[in-house]
C-alpha cells in the first residue's frame, strides 16, 4: 500500500518550492501576451496563388526590425496560414509605454508598410480583415481573471464546507475548505508557471483569453479530483474512526482505495489533451497545453498534498466512534 502521510514533508517541500518559483516567475518574467491582451493589431489576408509563408514573414519582422530603431517599438511578430482556408493573418505586438496616439499612428504605418511588400510580392493577395488591439482590453481581461479565479475559489471551497458538515466524525469540514483552497491555489499558480516556461522558449504559445478560460477548467477538475478523495476519507472516517484505525491509516487507505480512479481518469483525459494538441486547430493549442500542465498538476496535488493536508490539520483530534458497524449505499458513492 503507497504511504503518502508518512512522506508529506518531502511532498509539502516539493510543491512550496515550485510555488515560490512560480510566483516569481509570473511577477518578474516576461510575459509573452498574445494580441487580444495586448496592444496590437491582426490583419487578415486572401491570396490565389501558392505563397511562401515564411518568406512573408521574415520580410515583416525585417519592417518591424526598421520601425524598432532607434527605440524598441514592436515586441515580435507572427505570419500564419488559416487551417484549410487560402487565407493568412499578420500580428505585430506592440510596447505599452507609448502613448495611445502615438501607438495607433505606428499601427497604422506598420500595416501600410507590410501591404505595400504583399502588393509587390502577390498582386493576388488581398486584404480580408483588419482587428485592432487596444491596452484597455487587456486591462478589463485582467482585472476580470482575477475577481473571476478569487469567486471561483471561494465559492467552491464554501461548497465543499457544506457539503461535508455534519458528515465527518471528530473533523470539521472547515479543515476539508481549508485545503480545497490551498490545492486550487497550488494547482492553478503551478500550472501557470509551467506554461510561462514553455513560452518562453517556444514563443508560438502564448498568453491569452483561452488561458484564462483554461485556468476555470483546471478549477473544476482539480475540485472533482480532490473531492473524490475526500470522499472517500470521510467514509472511512464513519467506518473505522475511533475504532480499528487512526487518522494516519484512513487517509493512506482512502488514497489508495481511489489512486487507480485518479490515475485512469487522468490519463484518459491527457490522451485526448495530446490528441487536440497535435491534430486540432493552432488556435486552441495552448488552452490544451495549459489543460495538459493542470491535469498532471492537479492529479499530483490530490494524491500527495490535499490528503496528507486533511492528516496535517487534524492529527491531533481525537475520532468519535462512528455508530453504525457497515458503511451505507451512500458512503459507497464516490463522486
Amino acid at each position: 500500500m503507497l504511504d503518502i502521510v508518512s512522506k508529506r514533508q518531502r511532498n509539502f517541500a516539493i510543491s512550496i518550492v515550485f510555488l515560490v518559483i512560480s510566483l516569481c516567475m509570473f511577477f518578474f518574467a516576461k510575459l509573452n501576451f498574445w494580441i487580444d491582451i495586448t496592444w496590437g493589431t491582426q490583419t487578415e489576408y486572401t491570396y490565389t496563388n501558392e505563397i511562401d509563408i515564411e518568406e512573408i514573414w521574415n520580410q515583416v519582422e525585417d519592417i518591424a526590425f526598421k520601425m524598432n530603431v532607434p527605440t524598441e517599438l514592436i515586441n515580435s511578430t507572427s505570419v500564419y496560414n488559416v487551417t484549410w482556408e487560402k487565407t493568412f493573418v499578420v500580428q505585430a505586438w506592440f510596447n505599452r509605454w507609448f502613448t495611445e496616439e502615438a501607438i495607433e499612428g505606428y499601427k497604422e504605418t506598420f500595416r501600410n508598410k507590410v501591404d505595400t511588400y504583399l502588393e509587390s510580392y502577390d498582386e493576388t493577395i488581398s486584404f480580408s480583415k483588419y482587428v485592432n488591439i487596444w491596452a484597455s482590453f487587456w486591462d478589463y481581461i485582467k482585472d476580470t481573471a482575477k475577481i473571476t479565479l478569487v469567486i471561483a475559489i471561494i465559492g467552491i471551497s464554501l461548497y465543499v464546507a457544506y457539503a461535508f458538515a455534519g458528515s465527518v466524525w471528530g473533523i470539521t469540514s472547515t479543515s476539508f475548505a481549508i485545503v480545497t483552497i490551498i490545492t486550487l491555489f497550488h494547482d492553478v499558480v503551478i500550472a501557470t508557471w509551467f506554461y510561462i516556461i514553455v513560452s518562453q522558449i517556444l514563443p508560438e504559445f502564448k498568453i491569452d483569453t483561452f488561458f484564462v478560460t483554461a485556468l476555470l477548467t483546471i478549477l473544476w477538475y482539480s475540485i472533482n479530483d480532490t473531492i473524490v478523495v475526500s470522499d472517500r476519507i470521510r467514509a472511512n472516517l464513519k467506518m473505522y474512526g475511533g475504532k480499528k484505525k487512526n487518522l494516519e491509516e484512513i487517509v493512506n487507505m482512502s488514497v489508495n482505495e481511489t489512486l487507480s480512479r485518479s490515475i485512469y481518469t487522468s490519463l484518459t483525459l491527457l490522451f485526448v489533451l495530446f490528441a487536440i494538441l497535435l491534430f486540432w486547430p493552432e488556435s486552441i493549442s495552448w488552452f490544451t497545453l495549459v489543460m495538459i500542465f493542470g491535469t498532471i498538476v492537479w492529479t499530483y496535488s490530490s494524491i500527495f498534498i490535499a490528503s496528507p493536508l486533511i492528516y496535517e490539520i487534524n492529527k491531533n483530534k481525537k475520532l468519535e466512534v462512528y455508530k453504525k458497524n457497515e458503511k451505507s449505499q451512500e458512503d459507497l458513492i464516490v463522486v
